[in-house]
């Protein structure tokens, strides 16, 4: 149960003010909701599915206060990250295709190298338990993203995207700060 929780929290955090929460709600304003749901699930799921696998097997060649040190670690540059902001985003073009893969394939290519994939694969290098993380991780995408198509405008108009990513940037350092501390109070 450890696995899940962990990996929800990450993922849910780094998913916080990203730029698929964004490229849901513009997805949702154009086409109708259950293809743009979808196709969030589908590429959900795929861009997820990886980083677990990646993380579960770099996780069993690793010793847990390595990985501890590692975990600590990603979250100060998860944290950095964030508040230092992202790049433009390449906008999501339509194609030929239905809303339901435009979005998927948006989706997809949107979080691949993303801070949520590598929380993700993070989580999964430290727990062996790969379907507890997955859930998490897509729970965690999902619930994140369905705000952002739900309340996405609300927030944009209460709580300025800058305070949403100081905030979000400021718990992922928090997070690590904490974690580095208690490895090395076990250590010593």
């Amino acid at each position: 149960m450890e696995a899940l929780l962990s990996s929800f929290g990450v993922v849910f955090l780094a998913e916080m003010g990203d730029k698929t929460q964004l490229l849901v709600m513009a997805f949702a304003a154009r086409y109708h909701w259950r293809p743009v749901l979808g196709g969030m699930l589908l590429g959900i799921l795929a861009v997820h599915s990886l980083a677990v696998a990646a993380g579960n097997v770099i996780g069993s060649y690793l010793n847990p206060e390595l990985m501890q040190g590692i975990a600590g670690a990603a979250f100060l540059a998860f944290g950095i990250w964030t508040l230092r902001g992202e790049a433009e985003e390449d906008e999501a073009h339509d194609s030929v295709r239905s809303p339901f893969w435009t979005v998927a394939t948006a989706f997809f290519v949107g979080e691949m190298g993303d801070k949520t994939q590598f929380a993700a694969m993070t989580v999964a290098a430290a727990y062996p338990s790969w379907q507890l993380v997955l859930t998490g991780a897509v729970l965690a995408m999902v619930l994140a993203d369905l705000m952002g198509v739900i309340c996405g405008a609300l927030l944009h108009k209460r709580l300025p995207e800058k305070k949403l990513q100081l905030l979000s940037g400021g718990i992922f350092i928090l997070f690590g700060a904490v974690t580095l501390i208690q490895l090395v109070i076990a250590t010593f």
